[in-house]
């Protein structure tokens, strides 16, 4: 099924909350502050070299290179994602704990560094690091994972209020965007737990402000999915295609879209030559389509291709590395092999059984056959 990048925990980190008060908070509006090797770690960051993010930051902090309150936040919050994305999440969590007591204390407030910063008010703390914050205790099964989603998205919130009165300046566009960012994450770990209810009610109220999004439109259609209720998805499917097929120039990324939610109506009616060639055709616009490339070895998988689905797999690995090294994507590969090498093990011991040893298996011309084909 289609993946979550919901949780996924962010690549970059944005400018402190203070965008909300004064100057942007659009990570693309990077403050002057920031210097040349933050800057440096965010284009580590986008290439994925996160061993190399932790050594430059356990450098900075050996030889003492930090001198303002910002920076020590800033990478702090390259560090605990550099952890995260390196799937050490215990350590990420001890490092933001043990480094900050409270993200909300006046001690990481602009204000209460006058000299340092004239003339700035708000948080400085990057909202990277308060979702990060949020999102690890998902990752370490931890029950209060949802309670600080939950604290998240009304800190959020309570910034997208303040904006009410300037609702199309881009600080504004900035929060809600972050909004929808952690409600999805929300809905993500709500459809793990089946309870598909409130994943209704969080897209529901998404709607209601932006009822012509075609990706909002496609999160409710495989919500309805999960129900069963396979008419109401086609129909937020369809809903979904005719908005982007409106628009005068449709992205690679929105033809996808459109593609993948009919391969995946396919995939669910169990019509899996047709949702192969579904993926194939959002393959070709993109290489580095990993959830089509997934679904596609699945839907192989599904059609007892076990060679053609690894295949698939693998080569996703040595084309796009940097898009394939997705954790289902990865996952489901090591699965593939798992089953496979079961079966040759398991038709193995039928022949070594019935025939008396594995001459008579290599006589019969069984190990030259490929496990896919029975």
């Amino acid at each position: 099924m289609e993946s979550s990048p919901e949780r996924e925990p962010p690549a970059t980190v944005e400018g402190g909350d203070a965008g909300s008060d004064a100057g942007s908070a659009d990570s693309q509006n990077v403050d002057v502050l920031i210097s040349d090797e933050v800057a440096a770690l965010q284009e580590l960051a986008l290439r994925g070299s996160w061993r190399t993010i932790i050594e430059k930051v356990s450098q900075a902090r050996s030889f003492s290179l930090l001198r303002y309150p910002h920076e020590h936040l800033v990478y702090l919050t390259f560090n605990a994602i550099a952890l995260t994305k390196l799937r050490r999440f215990t350590e990420a969590m001890e490092d933001i704990e043990s480094s900050v007591e409270n993200l909300d204390s006046p001690s990481y407030r602009y204000e209460a560094f006058p000299n340092i910063y004239p003339n700035r008010k708000g948080s400085m703390v990057p909202f990277s690091l308060r979702w990060i914050h949020a999102l690890l205790p998902t990752f370490l099964k931890s029950p209060d994972s949802l309670d600080r989603l939950y604290l998240l998205l009304n800190f959020v919130r309570s910034r997208i209020d303040a904006e009410k009165d300037d609702d199309s300046s881009s600080r504004g566009r900035v929060w809600r965007r972050r909004e929808e960012l952690v409600i999805g994450t929300i809905i993500s770990i709500h459809s793990s737990q089946k309870e598909f209810g409130v994943c209704l009610n969080l897209l529901r109220y998404l709607l209601n402000r932006d009822r012509h999004n075609p990706y909002l439109l496609s999160k409710l259609g495989y919500v309805q999915l999960q129900f069963g209720d396979l008419d109401e998805a086609r129909i937020s499917f369809n809903l979904a295609e005719k908005l982007i097929l409106e628009k005068k120039e449709s992205s690679v990324e929105d033809l996808n879209l459109v593609g993948r939610n009919k391969a995946l109506l396919y995939m669910v009616g169990k019509d899996y030559v047709s949702s192969i060639r579904e993926y194939d055709q959002c393959i070709e616009r993109d290489a580095s389509d990993a959830v089509a490339i997934n679904n596609k070895a699945l839907c192989l998988m599904y059609l007892r291709d076990l060679t053609d689905s690894i295949k698939v797999l693998e080569n996703s690995l040595e084309r796009v590395p940097t898009a394939a090294l997705n954790e289902m994507l990865v996952v489901n590969l090591c699965s593939i092999l798992f089953n496979s090498s079961i079966f040759l093990l398991t038709l193995y011991d039928y022949y070594n059984e019935h025939f008396h040893g594995i001459q008579r298996i290599s006589d019969c011309g069984i190990c030259g056959v490929e496990y896919a084909k029975f």
